[in-house]
Formats: structure tokens, C-alpha cells, sequence
């Protein structure tokens, strides 16, 4: 036995990450930025990275500088975007990595110029409210956009997932803000997941795919569906009979209504199965369902089993697909109040990854 999946595993679906994003490329018609921030939100920036190179991707997002020296460490020659601002002292990590800045306050495209300058693009909110120049000052920038042109120029949508008449105000205002320019800067992006996945073709000249790449998305109004990408599982390493009335895990918060068969899963919160799915959540377990009894403790989940014939080293799914069945990362985080973004990001906390390979 692999000593990785002696407890508890990850297993990521490196060419079902490929498939997500080939959907993507047909349905916007453009390349991509794929987003890797958050570790590949959770799944391992670096293996994403090198699946996703290719002609289709024209660089990779992340938040961070540091984020994006793992990657040019690791082999990575794209292209790579740092979307959170970034302050003078950032600078000469920047140009060391070669990697391009999103700017928007005037004093820091100011101090990005007089230190050196390089290949920036312009971050321009238009009701996001989060970073990046409001559209309403973008002529503020003129002189400065004029003495150091911008690679490119974009803005993010906010709630690209909701027909609320949002998103077509923010492309008004996004072509507002770049009336407001010199000159129209050669690379414009605006669209999200959520936001490639309701449009055709795209109207920018790349988009950000980010969430649906790991298997996210595909909810009202959209024309796509991606594929799981994210399977977690866990071997059966106890088991026992518990009496009625008798309780389970901390706080004794489960009890027993009849006599029950419960399973002990070595994988916890520790591992990134949130305490939120106590006595909430569902694990595969030999083609059946078994719901998660008592609380998630740090370093084992309890299940019940009565009705499911299992042995000890049997595996369990607490997340993704076993044979024909699937616990969805969108309905499994929506059943407990937990967003899939949390849940995946999650993920990388302690348990080994496993990438399975085209």
C-alpha cells in the first residue's frame, strides 16, 4: 500500500482541471489567466500550473508575490499576474521573479514608475469596492499612463453569478473608466468563472477562470458544467457497536436511537472536513451513503454504519466520486452553510495530495 493512503488522501484529477478549462477556452473564445492563488485553491499550484501550460493560457493569477516565486521556482515561464496590491517595498521581488504588478492609486503607479517601471496592468473598480482605482478617478492616471503605458487594464465583477443587472453595470462603467485613457491598453480582462460561464463569446481579450477550473460552478443561468476534481478519502481504522442513548464524540451532542455500528474515519478538521459537518455531513462508504454521527473532532470522523457492511481499510468518500455516486463540493458546503471556496481551500492543511495523471 502506498504509505500516502494509509489514512487519509487527496486526490486531485489533474485532467479533469484540463477539461474545466478547456470549456472555458471554447466558451469565451479567448485565452486564459487561470487563477492559481490559495495554492490552487487548495489543490497545488505548482501541478496546476504545469497541466494548464499551453497555447490556451496567456499567464497565471495569483494573490501573492510570494505565490508567484513558488511558481517561477517550480519551472513556470508564463506569464504571471499578482492581483492583490502591492506596496513599494514589494518592488524588487517583483522584477527579481518577473512577474507583472496590478496597479490602480496613483501614488503607487507613480512609485512603480520612478522605481524602474516594467509591464503593469491597471486594476480599475467599478463596485467591487475592494482594490484597484474607482472608474469615477481613472483620468487621474492620465499623465502617468502616458509616461508608462499599462500592459493592460481590467476590472472584477462582483456577483457575476446573479441576473441582479449588475455585471452589465460594471462593463458600463469599465468602458467608461478606459474612454478616460490615453489610449486603449492592449490586454483587457473582466470576467470570472461565473462570469464566462453566462456569456458568449467574450467581449475582453482574456479571462480569469478560477473556481470552476476545481470543479465549482455550473449553477443558474450557466451554460457550462465542470467536472469534479477534488476527491477526498479516508480508511476505516475502527469500528464498534453503540447501545441506544449512548453517545458519540465530544459534547455528546449524538446519541444513539437504536442499536448502531459506527465507523471511525482518521481524517478531522485538522485535515480541512470542517466542524460544520458534524452530524451533518455524508460519507460513501461500499456503494452506500452513512451519515456523519456526533462531532467532527480535530483528527477523526465518526459515521454510522448499521446499515453499511464495512471492514476495517475500507475507504471512504467525504468528498467527490466513489463508482457512481458523488458528493458534489457545491451542495455538500451550500447543506452545511459553508461556501466551496472555503471548503476546497481547506483542503490543504494535512492531508498528502495525490494527482492522478491523464
Amino acid at each position: 500500500m502506498d504509505s500516502r493512503t494509509a489514512r487519509a488522501w487527496l486526490e486531485v484529477d489533474l485532467e479533469a482541471i484540463r477539461r474545466n478549462a478547456i470549456q472555458i477556452a471554447r466558451q469565451s473564445g479567448r485565452p486564459l489567466i487561470p487563477m492559481v492563488k490559495a495554492d490552487a485553491y487548495g489543490l497545488g499550484a505548482v501541478a496546476v500550473a504545469k497541466t494548464l501550460s499551453g497555447p490556451d493560457v496567456w499567464g497565471f493569477g495569483v494573490a501573492t508575490v510570494a505565490e508567484a516565486e513558488e511558481l517561477r521556482a517550480a519551472g513556470i515561464r508564463e506569464r504571471i499576474l499578482v492581483f492583490s496590491p502591492t506596496l513599494p517595498w514589494d518592488f524588487p521581488s517583483i522584477r527579481a521573479a518577473g512577474v507583472t504588478p496590478t496597479l490602480g492609486e496613483p501614488t503607487l503607479v507613480e512609485a512603480w514608475i520612478n522605481s524602474g517601471g516594467g509591464a503593469w496592468h491597471l486594476a480599475i473598480d467599478t463596485g467591487m469596492n475592494r482594490a484597484g482605482i474607482s472608474w469615477r478617478r481613472v483620468a487621474e492616471l492620465r499623465e502617468l499612463v502616458l509616461r508608462h503605458p499599462p500592459e493592460g487594464a481590467f476590472t472584477h465583477f462582483h456577483s457575476a453569478d446573479l441576473n441582479d443587472g449588475s455585471r452589465s453595470l460594471q462593463e458600463q462603467r469599465f468602458q467608461e473608466a478606459l474612454s478616460l485613457l490615453p489610449e486603449r491598453p492592449p490586454v483587457l480582462h473582466a470576467e470570472n468563472s461565473p462570469g464566462v460561464e453566462r456569456q458568449r463569446p467574450s467581449p475582453w481579450d482574456v479571462v480569469r477562470p478560477g473556481v470552476f477550473l476545481y470543479g465549482v460552478g455550473g449553477g443558474p443561468g450557466s451554460t457550462l458544467r465542470p467536472e469534479a476534481v477534488a476527491h477526498v478519502r479516508a480508511r476505516v481504522v475502527d469500528l464498534r457497536d453503540v447501545d441506544p442513548g449512548e453517545s458519540v464524540s465530544y459534547g455528546a451532542t449524538w446519541r444513539a436511537l437504536r442499536p448502531t455500528r459506527v465507523a471511525t474515519l482518521p481524517i478531522g478538521y485538522a485535515d480541512g472536513y470542517r466542524r460544520l459537518f458534524s452530524s451533518r455531513g455524508t460519507v460513501l462508504l461500499n456503494g452506500k451513503r452513512a451519515p456523519v454521527v456526533g462531532r467532527v473532532t480535530m483528527d477523526m470522523t465518526m459515521v454510522d454504519v448499521t446499515d453499511v457492511p464495512c471492514a476495517h481499510g475500507d475507504v471512504a468518500t467525504l468528498l467527490g466520486r466513489a463508482g457512481d455516486d458523488q458528493l458534489d463540493v457545491n451542495v455538500i458546503g451550500e447543506e452545511v452553510g459553508l461556501l466551496s471556496y472555503e471548503l476546497l481551500v481547506g483542503l490543504k492543511l494535512r492531508v498528502p495530495r495525490i494527482y492522478l495523471e491523464p
